[in-house]
């Protein structure tokens, strides 16, 4: 069994300590720390969980393997950069990085230290998700061929407690929300080759409604609607919209097509949902059973089989040169809106491999 230790007891963390109770045979959280120093008490009192004073603290205890970094996505690599220094192997929320230089840099470091990092998200490995996959391997949508992603909301300062980094530097519809979608795509059709896209934001100022900052007044310092287009090396052609401009909307999520038929595949957001399918002998969409379990809110499933992985022949699933490849899509299609072309994508990276069927809870495979 591996120790874990958490910096960062922020938003998210709960749903981590939650989920990370069925994996106990495969790693155990001991110690957390936050720079808000209420946070991180509050958690430890709740988990049951050791408190570090600070993350230089944390990244010296010795009983430490792996440390979970839930920080803000300004401090991501930052982080991961001192993990790793530390000796001790990385997993990261999303997205990998700001830019790609700092990106690269935590991956060289990991491999000159002869180390591993991995990063959210990991809710492709939640059964919805993975039944999906298997459709698609087992040929049942024959080869995909096009395809529609959309994430569209009215932005998050309606309910979330601190929703000013949304709207700066490393946030954005796209950077926030666009792992979740892009991952799942890269999980059932591989990496991507080319990208395309437009820009914009419909205004320049929000102003929160949420209960806790009501009246507050957010300057946008990003562009809230990304449109693009995502060439696959497997040849599928997608189309991707993020956006914090859409009051409401009726669009599934995922759809993809193939020359056999149509997937509709659920929230990347969460584990489970619905699947549904089409084939050309169908009167209309039919109910897909699903394959595989982990549908409650699992997150941590992903530190889970990182943890697993340095006892196994099958690597890490959520693998930093994974979400360093869709770091590098979606910086591509930023920049192909501020540039007004086609961007060749130079990263790439393998299809994670897929969960077996009939795990029992608390497994991940060998």
């Amino acid at each position: 069994m591996k120790k874990v230790g958490v910096i960062g007891c922020g938003n998210i963390s709960s749903a981590y300590f939650k989920a990370s109770k069925t994996f106990e045979q495969i790693f155990q959280i001991t110690k957390v720390t936050d720079l808000d120093k209420e946070k991180a008490n509050a958690q430890a009192a709740t988990f049951g969980y050791q408190i570090a004073a600070n993350a230089k603290e944390l990244l010296k205890d010795p009983e430490i393997d792996i440390v979970l970094n839930l920080t803000t996505p300004l401090l991501h690599t930052k982080i991961n950069t001192m993990i790793l220094e530390s000796g001790k192997i990385s997993h990261s929320e999303k997205p990998f990085g700001l830019n790609r230089e700092d990106a690269k840099k935590v991956l060289t470091l990991a491999q000159s230290k002869k180390l591993i990092t991995g990063s959210a998200p990991d809710t492709f490995l939640g059964g919805g998700q993975q039944t999906c996959r298997k459709l698609i391997d087992d040929g049942k949508i024959g080869t995909v061929v096009s395809g529609t992603a959309f994430m569209m909301c009215h932005g998050h300062e309606s309910w979330h407690p601190a929703p000013g980094f949304y709207y700066q530097q490393g946030g954005g519809p796209l950077l926030d929300m666009g792992p979740y979608y892009i991952t799942t795509l890269v999980n059932m059709l591989g990496p991507v080759e080319e990208v395309c896209a437009f820009t914009s934001r419909a205004m320049n100022q929000r102003c929160c409604s949420a209960p806790s900052t009501a009246g507050q007044i957010l300057d946008v310092g990003v562009d809230t609607h990304i449109a693009g287009t995502l060439k696959f090396v497997s040849g599928a052609i997608i189309t991707l919209v993020t956006s914090f401009d859409v009051w409401k909307h009726t669009i599934p999520p995922i759809e993809l097509h193939g020359t056999e038929g149509s997937l509709r595949v659920p929230d990347p957001n969460n584990f489970g949902g619905e699947v549904k399918i089409f084939q050309p002998w169908l009167a209309d969409w039919a109910p897909v059973k699903l394959t595989h379990g982990y549908t409650d809110n699992m997150r941590s499933i992903g530190l889970a089989d990182l943890a697993r992985s340095l006892s196994s022949s099958t690597p890490a699933r959520c693998s930093g040169k994974l979400a360093y490849h869709v770091l590098d899509v979606m910086l591509s299609l930023l920049d192909s809106g501020k540039k007004h072309k086609f961007i060749k994508i130079e990263s790439t990276c393998d299809r994670p491999a897929a969960l077996p069927t009939n795990l029992k809870q608390g497994q991940l495979g060998d």
